[in-house]
């Protein structure tokens, strides 16, 4: 979060703060992925009214989610310079004030999700805010250098929450999308890691991240084998004939330009390359379901 800038309401200067307890870079991540999950759903568009109530009964829980974890960590926050400028560090919001605002965040989700969408989305929107917020941040984070693994689980829900939003029911093919999150998440936080190494070694006794725990060689073998893994589930959606020719090009260049930048990050694991690598990490995200999308509409 940047810092407050002294000429600007104070009530403009609360609801950033507020906006900041959300999330904002890793909610539009959420936000994009559902939405893919949505339009993906069916063979046509979707009824509009009904995919932006799931998309934002969603992302009102990935929002509620987010905060929570920023009031269970905010101590560990304040030690490290990637997050001790967020809302809670700073004392720009209260505990008290962050509890509320994740109660109602939350509380809305399920009301918007009952309403509009169906029983088995709420149920699941329900369970991924408890496991990301609770489960994953209270337990299992602070257990093992394998939790960015573990809890990839509740990161790569979105696809999933989104087709079940529109359909009433979890289709195999929205678990091949979360999948291809499942397995890229470890590569994409390892790289970060790596960039930021400094930071975790700080908090090396409440956060374990593999880099500080098992070493940069470890990492840069781990980010490599997981990008080959993430090169093959990401033909999966043309293999199964979810998608077609578009698809599987775009699949091709996006794999193997991350898989490259991987190769680079294990025989260089300064943070100018782990940057590049994390970087380059979201443009894989984003270029394949992109190309997801525009192979479902266009057909070639």
């Amino acid at each position: 979060m940047t810092t407050p800038i002294p000429n600007l309401p104070a009530k403009r200067q609360k609801w950033r703060s507020y906006w900041e307890l959300c999330k904002p870079r890793v909610l539009r991540e959420i936000v994009f992925a559902t939405v893919v999950g949505v339009f993906l759903s069916v063979p046509g568009l979707p009824p509009l009214d009904l995919a932006f109530w799931a998309v934002f009964g969603i992302a009102l829980a990935a929002a509620s989610a987010a905060a929570v974890n920023q009031i269970i960590e905010y101590k560990i926050d304040a030690e490290m310079g990637r997050t001790s400028g967020r809302p809670l560090p700073l004392g720009e919001v209260t505990p008290r004030q962050a509890i509320l605002f994740a109660l109602i965040l939350g509380v809305l989700s399920m009301a918007v999700m009952i309403k509009f969408t169906n029983a088995l989305a709420t149920v699941l929107t329900f369970i991924t805010l408890i496991g990301y917020a609770i489960v994953y941040t209270v337990y299992l984070k602070p257990a093992t250098p394998q939790n960015i693994v573990i809890g990839g689980v509740t990161g790569a829900a979105p696809p999933v929450l989104g087709w079940c939003a529109i359909t009433g029911n979890v289709d195999p093919h929205s678990l091949l999308l979360s999948l291809i999150i499942f397995v890229w998440t470890p590569p994409h936080f390892w790289a970060l890691a790596i960039a930021r190494l400094d930071d975790y070694r700080t908090v090396a006794t409440k956060i374990p991240v593999l880099p500080v725990t098992d070493g940069i060689p470890i990492t840069q073998l781990h980010i490599f084998l997981y990008t080959i893994l993430l090169f093959v589930v990401g033909l999966f959606p043309y293999l199964t004939h979810m998608s077609g020719i578009i698809y599987l090009i775009g699949a091709v260049v996006f794999g193997g330009l991350f898989v490259y930048h991987a190769w680079r990050l294990k025989q260089d694991a300064s943070p100018k390359v782990a940057w590049k690598t994390f970087a380059n990490s979201l443009v894989y995200l984003v270029g394949i379901f992109a190309v997801l999308i525009l192979d479902h509409y266009i057909k070639v």
